[in-house]
């Protein structure tokens, strides 16, 4: 049985419980989102060939401290570094390193931002240098399959119609949609409920309600959509060493559709970026 309540009296925990935020919460989430989207404006002039993940990390760090603040994956559950820089075959989880990025690589940066309390989480590709056509169009079928999902969100529809939105669509183009990870509610806490999956049935899943915030996120990949976890703990690659994109937005539902929290205010949505 799905349970729904008002996000100013709940918890500051995940119990399982839909939380639904008032005016307060979504100005909240507006601050915060923003200040990610900037994030990912400013890093389209860094991620180039010769830069290394670790220089991207110590941006993202840099300026959220600037703005007030901090990177939300900095000590979570262990977690050591700002930002998820996947480049390639990695999914997602990918740990910012020394290793310089190269041309014809194909790297998605995530950046959650903790701000006033509120958590604005978001994420896009970059294009490194010169890349094939198979990677650009798979980044193209990632960003297409992230504005399908957005578009099935409404009141009273469901989370099945966001990924039903999603996979009919990335199947249809000879792609395969990763089912071990999947978006999530986010708010004052940084992984709530509900969980938002990337495929499923239209009309099946959790009923959307105005005041919902939550994350659709859709991992992309070239080849088949399985994945395996690197030793690490934190890196999930594609088992068949095939490309992996992703894009990830935070929306919230209204009366009447939903707002996203995290666009581009340069108008820098997806690559190729022109700066």
């Amino acid at each position: 049985m799905v349970t729904y309540v008002d996000a100013a009296t709940a918890p500051h925990r995940n119990t399982g419980a839909i939380r639904l935020y008032g005016p307060d919460g979504f100005a909240g989430m507006r601050k915060a989102g923003q200040l990610a989207a900037r994030c990912l404006d400013e890093l389209a002039a860094l991620a180039k060939p010769g830069t290394t993940t670790d220089e991207i990390n110590d941006f993202v760090y840099a300026f959220g401290i600037e703005h007030g603040a901090l990177p939300a994956t900095l000590n979570y559950r262990g977690y050591t570094k700002s930002t998820c820089t996947s480049i390639n075959h990695v999914v997602c989880h990918g740990i910012p390193n020394e290793k310089p990025l190269r041309d014809g690589d194909i790297v998605n940066i995530d950046v959650t931002y903790i701000l006033d309390g509120w958590h604005g989480d978001s994420s896009r590709m970059y294009l490194i240098g010169e890349v094939k056509r198979a990677a650009e169009r798979l980044v193209e079928v990632t960003y297409e399959s992230l504005l399908r999902g957005i578009a099935a969100v409404k009141p009273g529809r469901t989370t099945g119609d966001i990924g039903a939105a999603i996979q009919d669509y990335v199947e249809a183009e000879r792609c395969s949609v990763v089912r071990d990870f999947c978006g999530h509610g986010v708010g004052l806490l940084f992984h709530d409920a509900p969980n938002i999956l990337h495929y499923g049935r239209p009309g099946e899943g959790i009923e959307l309600k105005p005041g919902m915030i939550f994350t659709i996120e859709p991992m992309v990949n070239l080849g088949r959509p399985h994945v395996k976890v690197l030793a690490d703990g934190w890196t999930a690659v594609t088992r068949d060493r095939s490309l992996s994109a992703q894009f990830e937005h935070t929306v919230g539902v209204t009366e009447t559709g939903c707002e996203i929290f995290t666009l581009s205010p340069a108008g820098l949505h997806k690559p190729p970026y022109r700066i």
